[in-house]
């Protein structure tokens, strides 16, 4: 009953050996453009406004920001292309400092990216539930924190049904939403044409007025405060470079478009808008409008001659914007869990974040990401402008990084690359622009708060060295006994192959690569059942198919030969030390569920099986050990057990 529950809730369960499902689940460009590059179009939203305001009275100053934000779009995006050739596996910002700048800086940036992704779901739904709310009663304010809630909720369960399903749900939303600005924007440039002389002269005349009270210094202070303070733009840029495993191969062409889709739509939204509102004289006006986002403002103003059409163009603008950001907060549960599987692999994370689920979803990171999110929320009761003082600093942390290890990689390869030098501009270009929008919002934003997300980012990275040096710890004495036991000499002539006698009693080894742990289980066995005299050993062993190995065809079979190979040079070994002896094997995404199968096929081939696993034995046992080794040998020990068979634990002592 509960599988047909989970079943109903989340979707059958996925077959990983089938060849066909890496196109199945793939993206691609459309929807890759809204799964991913709905963050970078939501961030037209807020990021104009915010760069708009800072400019204070030198309104006219924001025909110069209409032309850098573009421009800025562009030259990040044409940086992120580079990457996305260099690394077409993904990971993005994480994996290009890891490999290019060291583990070190790698920590820094995959940190980063995670506090900036659990606040993009809960900024996303804060803003978009904002947007919404301000249609309706004040009254209805009280529930505002329970909707969202429910938001995220609804978000993790769709992102657990699959990432494919979650995004095609959200299409018609992310539609609308570019048909309503794309009329917004168009209209309120053709209505004012005739002002665009106006308009670039104004901005000559306000930059002549501003050198001359303030001087270059002090024009550049302003241009750079309001240009800084409009960097949630480009937030979100790098989603399509860090999310590349979930697109149609091939993988670097459909990348390249998605990013040429996202940073299109992106430059015009978002420089479209900071020229209407100059065209507009957007400002707020009142007590009524006071509390009204700018783009309210210019929809109020672009639709006022529509006649019928007025309310309904801006009531469907605005609600598009709203939910939107709704489609926005998707990023983080797409890219989110990519980063920690990253680190998870290189153990900076504990390992079971590389998992997937039956559904072939990284679901232990969508529900991490959608708890965080949902953390962050309660304890900011909502407040959008709270999160957005966290929120800027830490992409542009990761975005720095990238573009310096790009620099330094053109910079390497200047001997075999002939065009490094161009290149080199381009990501020498963002790097400048990154790196001053980081210093800037860092200086700005510090004293208001953005101290927290520093301090946040800071203990995320201590607490990932401290996992770190533990897994370490485990791998040097693992790697004790692999010295001691693994290179273990056989005999110079075969031993005679003895044939598999189903009636006597059979040792089953539950083994994984073949190393000192494995074999340590098999010297044991023998110990501890000197008495008995096994006829048979049989290996039995799982090769699990986590997201570093599920990414095609090709990694699945890698996989399944070598863990293949593993169990071949076990049955050498016993047969060397004079049983009879074989291996079965499987692959899967659930290693428990499948040595189940496999304990109940071969408790029905012998009579006699007594089940042998290995775990490894702390000193002191704890919450941390717990959580970062997982415990498959008692699981399987319980499920072996009711079933009528016997499991021993073979303890190993490694710390």
């Amino acid at each position: 009953m509960l599988k047909r529950l989970r079943d109903m809730l989340i979707g059958e369960a996925k077959n990983p050996m089938d060849h066909g499902i890496f196109h199945q689940l793939s993206l691609i460009a459309f929807l890759a453009w809204v799964g991913l590059g709905a963050d970078g179009l939501s961030s037209s939203a807020y990021g104009p406004e915010e760069a708009f305001k800072a400019l204070g009275a030198h309104q006219h100053l924001a025909l110069y920001l209409a032309i850098a934000t573009g421009l800025t779009v562009f030259i990040i995006s044409a940086s992120y292309m580079q990457i996305i050739s260099l690394f077409p596996g993904g990971g993005g910002g994480y994996v290009v400092a890891s490999k290019l700048l060291g583990p070190g800086a790698g920590l820094v940036s995959g940190s980063a990216l995670l506090v900036d992704y659990v606040l993009t779901v809960a900024i996303s739904i804060a803003s978009g539930a904002d947007a919404v709310f301000s249609f309706l009663p004040p009254e209805w304010q009280a529930y505002k924190l329970g909707v969202e809630t429910v938001l995220i909720i609804l978000l993790i369960w769709l992102n657990m049904r699959g990432i494919k399903e979650s995004i095609q749900i959200l299409v018609p939303i992310f539609i609308v939403f570019v048909i309503t600005h794309i009329l917004l924007i168009g209209a309120g440039l053709f209505n004012h044409v005739g002002e665009l002389p106006g308009v670039v002269h104004g901005a000559v005349d306000q930059t002549h007025e501003v050198i001359k009270s303030s001087g270059l210094f002090g024009l550049l202070f302003i241009m750079v405060r309001a240009y800084s303070m409009g960097g949630g733009t480009y937030t979100g840029i790098e989603a399509v470079a860090n999310g590349m495993s979930v697109l149609r191969e091939p993988r670097i062409k459909t990348g390249r478009k998605t990013m040429l889709y996202m940073a299109t739509s992106l430059a015009i939204t978002a420089g479209g808008i900071l020229f209407c509102y100059v065209l507009f004289h957007i400002h707020p006006d009142g007590p009524a409008e006071a509390g009204m986002t700018y783009n309210a403002l210019l929809c109020d103003k672009v639709f006022a001659g529509w006649g019928l059409l007025s309310k309904p163009a801006i009531y469907v603008t605005l609600l598009s914007e709203g939910f939107l950001l709704l489609v926005a907060a998707q990023t983080g549960f797409i890219d989110g869990p990519n980063v920690l599987s990253n680190m998870a692999v290189d153990s900076w994370l504990p390992h079971r974040f590389a998992n997937l689920s039956n559904r072939l979803v990284r679901l232990n990171g969508i529900l991490l990401m959608g708890a965080a999110a949902l953390a962050v929320l309660w304890g900011s009761k909502g407040s959008v402008d709270m999160m957005v003082v966290l929120y800027s600093i830490n992409v542009f942390i990761t975005f720095s990084l990238s573009q310096l290890s790009m620099c330094l990689h053109w910079y390497q390869v200047r001997a075999e690359q002939r065009d490094w030098w161009h290149r080199f501009i381009i990501n020498g270009i963002g790097l400048l622009l990154t790196g001053t929008i980081l210093i800037a919002t860092t200086i700005i934003k510090i004293g208001e708060g953005g101290w927290i997300t520093l301090v946040v980012t800071g203990s995320l990275v201590g607490l990932c060295l401290l996992i770190s040096r533990h897994y370490e710890s485990v791998r040097q004495a693992l790697k004790r006994l692999d010295d001691m036991l693994i290179n273990l000499p056989f005999p110079e002539t075969p031993p005679v192959e003895k044939p598999l006698m189903p009636e006597g009693p059979t040792a089953v080894m539950l083994v994984s690569s073949y190393s000192g742990l494995g074999i340590h289980s098999i010297f044991s066995m023998r110990k501890l059942f000197r008495s008995q005299d096994f006829a048979n050993v049989i290996f039995v062993a799982v090769g699990r198919i986590d997201s570093s190995k599920f990414k095609g065809a090709e990694e699945i079979d890698n996989l399944k030969h070598a863990t293949e190979e593993g169990l071949k040079r076990y049955v050498a070994l016993a047969r060397s030390m004079g049983y009879a002896s074989d291996y079965r094997y499987a692959l899967g995404i659930d290693v428990i569920s499948e040595l189940e199968k496999i304990c109940d096929q071969v408790s029905s081939e012998f009579v006699e099986p007594i089940f042998f696993a290995g775990k490894l034995i702390f000193a002191r046992e704890n919450l941390f050990t717990k959580v970062l080794h997982n415990q498959t040998a008692l699981e399987i020990q319980r499920r072996i057990l009711f079933r009528g068979h016997n499991l021993v634990v073979v303890p190993i002592r490694v710390l």
